[in-house]
């Protein structure tokens, strides 16, 4: 989305193991959007075990359940829905290539109505900084970053994306010294 200069995005944030939020801790967030007037991003490895047609009232309502299941995407506008697909079919915002995100309730509802292709996530709320907050928690080494993989965000359990990032670093996890806390 953003391509500003200075601007991290796209790429995926790591919480080190200091980062204590609990809306943050050991997660893996997919930076969207960085820069001047802040930034926003999609946690990509927090599951909810809740299917898209149990939350989401479309009208007129789906005809059958929908296999879509919903991902917690961070604490920002929880009842804002996003979805993020790796294949040119959503015709939404392209994050970086092959990668696309829409809040669009049509391209919502063919997603539900169809077998959801596998990667394809439904997720709810988003990560939001304020103007030079990341930057500000980047500093204080609260994140690593690690390029955006389709594979690792759609194909690695969500369980085990956390370590599996990292690991993509070169870097063993339990190596990580935990610091000061963060937020």
């Amino acid at each position: 989305m953003s391509n500003e200069t200075g601007s991290l995005a796209p790429t995926l944030l790591v919480a080190m193991p200091q980062l204590q939020d609990p809306n943050f801790a050991r997660t893996v967030v997919l930076l969207c959007e960085h820069g001047a007037q802040g930034a926003m991003g999609l946690v990509v490895n927090r599951r909810s075990g809740t299917f898209a047609s149990q939350i989401v009232q479309l009208d007129p309502p789906l005809e059958r359940e929908s296999s879509l299941e919903v991902w917690i995407g961070g604490p920002v506008e929880p009842e804002r829905g996003w979805l993020l697909v790796a294949d040119g079919s959503l015709d939404g915002t392209e994050i970086c290539a092959g990668l696309y995100l829409s809040a669009s309730l049509e391209r919502l509802r063919q997603a539900m109505e169809s077998p959801a292709p596998s990667r394809c996530r439904f997720l709810v709320g988003y990560a939001g900084w304020a103007p030079g907050q990341l930057d500000t928690e980047l500093a204080a080494s609260a994140w690593l970053t690690v390029p955006v993989d389709l594979d690792l965000v759609f194909d690695t359990p969500s369980d085990d994306m956390w370590e599996a990032s990292i690991r993509r670093l070169g870097i063993d996890p339990n190596s990580l010294a935990p610091g000061p806390g963060v937020h």
